[in-house]
């Protein structure tokens, strides 16, 4: 029974990190500030979630929301703030840059989960951690003779923030927020999401001779359901039943699936992300070759 409940748990969390990996090549597509679409993605992400639950026949916990509804409010809040910074990273660089320097966040998660979480962490996750992020540096191109302009450092810097965001999210979540129900959590985390960018926006002006075309908003639409409420279910329920470690190398199957399809759709080069896939893959095969 543990052994299934783990298989599903890993086939939810793979399923939403497949489905995350798309979202770098709709935004090129939606001609909108970075951060009204993390506001209105978290606003409509939310209200979508609440229909589902009211058509399945759910009704919230109230009593464990306002039991942690700090530790829900503050993991919300940095929920915003991540999507706007990796969305501003992707107008700056290339998806691949973007997403590879976005997913320190799971190097952060296994170099610290010793201390957060007093799981012992094994000499084959370094190496795996090591390799990977040796891709993402060579993804990166900061070795390159001829440096990196502006820009391009501008999107790194921004997609590094989001790690760090991404890295604090998931360690709130799995340390404080497993009793939560996962369609509770993220309905409040969605929504906390959004309203903690609406101030934000009124204060810079981001509303201000806002034209949303057809196609960005059928695409806001289309983001906020199968790209937010969905996958984010599936992904807080399923990261509190799994260890750290395979949370955050699972995680990768996020950036290679960016790096597929940016190689595929806009012809971004692919060629040192093999290293990422390779840590990848060599975990999760010793995981189920030796399963503890």
């Amino acid at each position: 029974m543990k052994t299934s409940a783990s298989g599903h748990a890993r086939l939810a969390f793979a399923g939403s990190m497949l489905v995350f990996g798309t979202i770098g090549l709709l935004r090129r597509f939606i001609d909108l500030p970075s951060a009204v679409i993390a506001c209105f993605r978290g606003l409509l992400g939310c209200v979508l979630l609440l229909l589902l639950q009211r058509l399945r026949g759910r009704k919230p916990d109230l009593a464990a929301l306002r039991r942690y509804l700090p530790a829900l409010l503050i993991s919300g809040g940095m929920i915003g703030f991540n999507w706007m910074l990796l969305f501003e990273a992707y107008r700056y660089t290339t998806i691949a840059v973007a997403t590879l320097c976005y997913y320190m966040a799971p190097v952060l998660l296994i170099a610290f989960s010793p201390l957060l979480f007093k799981e012992k962490l094994t000499g084959r996750q370094i190496v795996c951690v090591l390799l990977a992020a040796l891709g993402m540096v060579l993804v990166s191109g900061v070795l390159d003779g001829g440096g990196l302009d502006d820009g391009a450092m501008t999107g790194i810097a921004l997609a590094l923030g989001s790690a760090v965001l991404y890295a604090l999210i998931t360690a709130v979540n799995r340390k404080y927020l497993g009793p939560v129900d996962a369609y509770d959590k993220t309905i409040v985390q969605l929504g906390a999401a959004g309203l903690v960018l609406v101030p934000y926006l009124l204060l810079t002006g981001g509303f201000a001779g806002l034209r949303v075309t057809p196609l960005s908003a059928g695409l806001m639409l289309l983001v906020s359901l199968t790209h937010t409420a969905i996958p984010y279910a599936l992904y807080f329920g399923a990261m509190v039943r799994l260890p750290t470690q395979t949370v955050a190398l699972m995680s990768y199957l996020d950036p290679i699936t960016a790096l597929l399809l940016s190689a595929l759709v806009l012809h971004e080069s692919l060629t040192p992300a093999g290293l990422v896939l390779g840590a990848t893959l060599l975990s999760e095969l010793w995981e189920r070759k030796n399963p503890s």
